[in-house]
């Protein structure tokens, strides 16, 4: 029965593919649409019906080889598992029922012809599963190490004088990336002086203020001098009202302050040249 589904696969592909777009432009969210051109979404599709065929002809490490690299690309697509798996059983459908229709099997092999293709079909459908989920959770990780990474930092600005900008709330996990970014930036930067723009973080509490302190004590410690900017009059009243001490720490509130007072430490200062037209 294999030999007359292969057969079949190989021979009315192009139809197969035609009737498995169609279909799946019907069942599928607009999201997935919205994703990728159509040029794109058929390329994709022809390439998914290659994968699904290909595991009736191609060795296991061959075809192991295509459902990775199938699944990672769905996934920087965007496409959701369920529009995998839906995928794989409607071209099981479009198969079972171009077999019937060209009376390739007999009545009383229908039967035989579906729990065929349905036992050719559901381990490719675990192994999607599996795979997907496995460059899923890699691709979120990575996604994560990078956000991470960008979420805190140090920018040089002069020579001796570096910014890091901070933006959103800062929780444990993330004061930890802010302190590492920050130590070894400061030394990778040669950095005198560290202005740390709070500008952007909604809340300062105790624990945001116990990291900021922990931070700007680090920096002293590699022999850099740390400032405080963008304090807002709601986060200098929040920050009194806490009683938190800041007073071993430079503050200004807003980054051109900062600046200007950074320039001073590392006696530098910006002269304008030329009048003012």
């Amino acid at each position: 029965m294999n030999r007359i589904i292969n057969k079949y696969i190989q021979e009315q592909k192009e139809d197969i593919l035609n009737e498995w777009v169609e279909r799946m432009k019907e069942k599928s969210d607009e999201r997935v649409l919205k994703v990728v051109s159509n040029q794109v979404f058929v390329s994709t599709s022809r390439e998914f019906v290659e994968m699904v065929s290909s595991n009736l002809n191609d060795t296991n490490e061959e075809y192991s080889e295509r459902l990775h690299d199938f699944a990672e690309k769905v996934v920087k697509l965007g496409w959701p598992l369920s529009f995998v798996t839906e995928g794989i059983q409607v071209f099981a459908s479009i198969v079972f029922e171009g077999i019937k229709e060209e009376k390739l099997v007999g009545k009383e092999d229908e039967m035989k012809l579906f729990y065929d293709i349905d036992r050719w079909t559901n381990p490719m459908t675990n192994e999607v599963v599996n795979i997907y989920s496995t460059t899923w959770e890699r691709t979120v990780s990575l996604q994560k190490i990078a956000l991470q990474e960008l979420s805190a930092p140090l920018i040089p600005v002069f020579d001796g004088i570096s910014v890091m900008p901070l933006i959103g709330a800062i929780d444990t996990e993330r004061a930890k990336q802010i302190m590492e970014n920050l130590l070894n930036g400061v030394v990778k930067h040669r950095s005198e002086v560290v202005l740390i723009d709070i500008t952007g973080v909604p809340v300062v509490d105790t624990m945001v203020a116990h990291h900021i302190i922990q931070a700007a004590d680090a920096v002293r410690l590699v022999g850099a001098r740390c400032m405080l900017v963008g304090i807002r009059p709601e986060i200098a009243q929040t920050i009194v009202n806490l009683g938190i001490d800041l007073n071993q720490i430079t503050t200004k509130n807003t980054l051109k302050k900062g600046m200007e007072a950074a320039l001073e430490l590392v006696n530098k200062k910006i002269i304008q040249v030329g009048e003012k037209s």
